[in-house]
C-alpha cells in the first residue's frame, strides 16, 4: 500500500470514528449536555486523542476536516469564524498531547509502551488542554466572562469521554491480540 493511500485511509478512519462517536453522543448522551457543544460525557473527545495517538498527522488532518464539517454544518452554521476556529482548536490540543507523549511519555509507533497509566495521563492532559484552548478563545475573542463552570464541565466531559474511548480501544486491542498470534 502506498504512503498516500495509507494516509488517506487513516484520515477516513478518523472521520468515520469521530462521526460515529458524535452520533452515539447525540443519541444516547445528549441529556448530559451542559450547554451547546459542552457535555458532561463527550465521546468525540476520546476519538480526537485516540486518532492522533494512532495516526499522528493523518489523524490530525482527519480531525481538522471532520471538526470543520460538524462546526460549520451542525454546531455553528451561522457563525463561520467560530466554526473555523473551533475546528482548529479541536485539532490542536490532541495533537499537542500526542507530541508531548512522543517526547516525554514513551509513546512509540506501535503504541506498545502505552500503559494504562500513560493512557490516564494522556487523557488528563488532553482534558485540560482542549477546554483551556477553547475557553481562552471564548474569553479573548468572544469576550465571554464567568467561564469557570463551562470550563469544568468541558474538562469533565472530555475526560470521561476520553477515558471511555481509550480504555475501550485498549480492551479491544487486548482481546484481538491473542487472535493475531
Amino acid at each position: 500500500m502506498t504512503w498516500l493511500k495509507l494516509n488517506a485511509l487513516m484520515i477516513a478512519a478518523t472521520i468515520v470514528m469521530f462521526l460515529a462517536a458524535l452520533a452515539i453522543n447525540e443519541l444516547f448522551l445528549l441529556r448530559f449536555e451542559f450547554g451547546p457543544g459542552i457535555n458532561w460525557i463527550y465521546l468525540p473527545a476520546g476519538v480526537r486523542l485516540l486518532s492522533t495517538l494512532l495516526f499522528a498527522e493523518a489523524g490530525a488532518i482527519g480531525l481538522l476536516l471532520v471538526s470543520w464539517g460538524v462546526s460549520f454544518f451542525l454546531f455553528f452554521p451561522n457563525d463561520p469564524v467560530r466554526a473555523f476556529a473551533g475546528g482548529i482548536l479541536a485539532t490542536i490540543s490532541p495533537y499537542l498531547v500526542y507530541l508531548g507523549m512522543r517526547r516525554y511519555g514513551g509513546l512509540d509507533a506501535g503504541l506498545t509502551r502505552l500503559t494504562s497509566g500513560r493512557l490516564l495521563f494522556a487523557a488528563l492532559a488532553y482534558s485540560i488542554a482542549s477546554p483551556l484552548l477553547h475557553h481562552l478563545w471564548f474569553a479573548f475573542y468572544e469576550g465571554q466572562e464567568n467561564l469557570l463552570h463551562s470550563f469544568l464541565a468541558m474538562a469533565t466531559g472530555d475526560f470521561f469521554g476520553t477515558i471511555t474511548v481509550l480504555y475501550t480501544a485498549k480492551l479491544l486491542l487486548a482481546l484481538l491480540a491473542p487472535a493475531r498470534r
